[in-house]
């Protein structure tokens, strides 16, 4: 089982960075889109704190953070891979929902 999980973590990585090698680098305000992904590998909401500028913990994507910290769901998880294909997109919601609902 911890087998599957890892390749399968492997696998995801591995579209990741096809994605990052063929797209355009930077999110606006000059942020870099595989860092703002890796830091959302590293935590779900990390990577869109990143892109919305660091500063007050208001810019913290909530639910994504404190979700994160439930095993399987949060990291390592669904919500890892959510939260790193929106920063990697330059999104900064909060929406748990996949595919990303548009915008009003």
């Amino acid at each position: 089982m911890r087998r599957i999980g890892f390749e399968a973590l492997l696998v995801v990585l591995g579209v990741l960075s096809v994605e990052v090698a063929q797209a355009d680098t930077r999110c606006p305000n000059d942020r870099s889109r595989q860092g703002a992904m890796w830091l959302s590998i590293a935590h779900p909401g990390l990577g869109e704190y990143f892109l919305k500028g660091w500063g007050e913990w208001s810019k913290m994507p909530q639910k994504k953070f404190w979700l994160g910290f439930i095993p399987l769901y949060g990291w390592p998880g669904y919500l890892q891979v959510k939260s790193a294909d929106d920063a990697f997109h330059c999104r900064t919601n909060d929406e748990l929902n996949y595919p990303p609902q548009p915008s009003p």
